[in-house]
């Protein structure tokens, strides 16, 4: 039965809309559309700071009755995977960072996390009766509104709920319902959260907006034959078209010029996931090396060099990367493919824009030298699901953490400067916590579940806002070996250890705490560590390492069940533990140097230690 949902939404508007009238800004000699007291519904079109316009249209809903075996989710009464943060599937990992007795497997999930499973259905709504079901889905209108939304509430649809956003969610093709008060003031936006229609009823798809089958666009320029090809210039301005494709062929490119000028996307995910509008994508197996070119990009969803699929090849050196809009990554990698970068000079302006990418399929990057520069909100300046070593770079987020690993996947850094300045308010994850470095499983089934590894040797590692590291959701190997380390946030924490609220679907609350194995190698640490009581952290310092502060276990903020074994210690013989505060932790094997500087250690069988 239809819910003429979409009729009562269009009569509003009509209403709404014209009740509208115009006033003078005398100031600035504009006119500013009355709104008051309306909600507007439409898609993004344009963001300008904190001003969005809007494409107007109206939401329909209508029941569906399904039979029994078609539930969405493939009838097992579960609902469509959660949209996706930035990642992917890779498969990568440092296997000779894996303590010895490791099985490599992450302490057992709570059921329907595992595998990033979504939750089930509410009961009822299963077994062997027909089940009623509701679809929505956004028709534009011909009207635009363009309004600012620096004073609005952002609330995010979730397929569990809703949560607080930020003006740093918003992005381009979001639809939004947008309330204003009788001041003419955007009160509250709401993100919505409207899936595909074949998902809605069930059909394949990867996650919200993504194709289940490969959907790569079409491209304005392709090259399928082996050769080389120099000083020619490919441009775009098509929707879903690359401005150049190379496909299942084995090339050589010399100087050339790539421009996607323009052109939108249809679908964020098919872009994300398998190249479709990205300036040069490299696919179906191709082999393309390239050499002093120049790729540009300022379409939304225009990732710059893209390698996408098993058995596909990028080699890229002496090269120039820039894309400005959104959801534009500098170079990626996804569905297995392989990514080596030499000497690049990469910058990204646009949100959830990282400068070293990949998504859903992962595969292998390879970077040696060059700049790595995210200037937009969620766009670290490497985000890994995938299996990627960078040496001798410079990486810079001026407004993002500086590096990320989802779930199964790999990040190796060599001799590397990296920067980070996450911001307190615009970071997708922000209210959750602020960061420099973020390891976890976002369970929207980009990532597969099991050991995340992270190491750095050499090199700088520079955090101006938040904790040095964060771990949530996930089992993690960490390493550190040489590397100078410098928080500019005195609040913050060295490595913080802990569950999270859920908010984001990171896992349940109460039950998404992160197991952490941490080993220092001739490593100076300067700050804090915490571990949650639903969470588990072993850290060995080794080979003269020093330790200049406490560490403590807390309190899950969720009052999940505690768990053993919460904080493990061992000073090797030639290491050091400086006190600056009181400390709990669990046990501690001390073989090495212990300066209490008038403060204790309290064990978890009660034992004080101290001077």
């Amino acid at each position: 039965m239809k819910k003429f949902i979409s009729i009562i939404c269009a009569l509003a508007m009509f209403f709404a809309m014209a009740g509208c009238k115009k006033q003078t800004d005398i100031t600035k000699n504009t006119d500013i559309v009355d709104y008051s007291n309306t909600s507007l519904i439409g898609k993004v079109t344009t963001i300008d700071g904190t001003v969005v316009t809007l494409q107007l249209g109206e939401l329909t809903e209508m029941d569906m009755k399904m039979p029994v075996g078609q539930e969405p989710g493939g009838g097992n009464g579960q609902m469509p995977a959660m949209p996706s943060d930035e990642g992917g599937d890779g498969n990568g990992e440092f296997q000779q960072l894996l303590p010895e007795d490791s099985d490599n497997t992450m302490t057992e999930l709570p059921p329907g996390e595992a595998g990033g499973t979504p939750p089930e259905l509410p009961s009822g709504e299963g077994g062997g009766m027909a089940m009623g079901r509701s679809m929505i889905s956004f028709t534009a209108g011909d009207g635009t509104a363009t309004i600012d939304l620096a004073d609005a509430t952002v609330i995010i649809e979730n397929m569990d709920g809703t949560s607080n956003g930020s003006m740093g969610d918003i992005t381009v093709d979001d639809i939004l319902v947008v309330d204003v008060d009788e001041n003419n003031v955007a009160s509250t936006v709401t993100i919505k959260n409207i899936p595909e229609m074949e998902q809605q009823m069930g059909q394949p798809g990867n996650s919200f907006g993504g194709s289940a089958e490969v959907t790569q666009g079409t491209s304005a320029n392709t090259i399928n034959a082996d050769g080389t090809y120099m000083d020619t210039t490919y441009s775009s301005t098509g929707d879903d078209e690359n401005a150049l494709r190379i496909d299942g062929t084995t090339v050589m490119l010399e100087g050339i010029t790539v421009n996607k000028e323009s052109g939108a996307t249809s679908n964020t995910e098919n872009g994300d996931f398998y190249g479709m509008n990205a300036a040069l994508l490299v696919t179906d197996g191709a082999n393309a090396t390239m050499n002093g070119i120049t790729v540009n990009s300022s379409a939304q969803n225009g990732n710059g060099v893209f390698s996408y699929g098993e058995g596909t090849v990028v080699n890229i050196s002496d090269s120039v990367i820039t894309t400005t809009a959104d959801n534009s990554g500098g170079i990626q990698t996804t569905g297995g493919g392989t990514t080596n970068a030499s000497n690049l000079d990469v910058t990204t302006s646009g949100n959830s824009s990282a400068a070293i990418r990949s998504d859903r399929g992962g595969g292998t990057v390879n970077a040696d030298g060059g700049t790595y520069t995210s200037n937009g909100y969620n766009s670290p300046a490497v985000y890994s699901t995938a299996a990627i070593t960078v040496k001798n770079a410079t990486l810079v987020a001026n407004n993002s953490e500086a590096l990320v690993i989802e779930g199964k996947n790999s990040m190796a850094l060599e001799n590397c400067v990296v920067h980070g300045n996450m911001s307190d308010t615009m970071g997708t994850s922000s209210d959750i916590n602020v960061h420099n470095v973020m390891i976890y499983q976002s369970m929207s089934g980009d990532a597969d579940v099991g050991t995340s590894v992270f190491s750095m040797t050499g090199g700088s590692l520079t955090s101006n806002n938040g904790d040095m590291f964060y771990v949530t959701n996930t089992h993690c190997v960490m390493m550190l070996s040489g590397v100078e380390i410098i928080n500019n946030e005195a609040d913050g924490y060295f490595l913080l250890v802990s569950g999270n609220d859920a908010s984001r679907g990171w896992g349940n609350a109460g039950a998404n705490g992160a197991q952490v194995e941490f080993t220092t190698d001739g490593q100076v640490i300067e700050g804090d560590i915490a571990v949650d009581s639903i969470s588990t952290l072993t850290i060995e310092l080794t080979n003269g390492s020093i330790f200049n502060g406490t560490l403590n276990i807390i309190d899950n903020e969720q009052n999940g069940a505690v768990v053993d074994n919460n904080a493990v210690v061992t000073i090797d013989s030639d290491c050091t533990w400086n006190l600056t505060g009181d400390c709990a932790v669990t046990s501690l094997a001390n073989y090495g140097t212990i300066n209490f500087n008038g403060y204790t250690i309290t064990l978890a069988d009660g034992t004080v230690l101290s001077d």
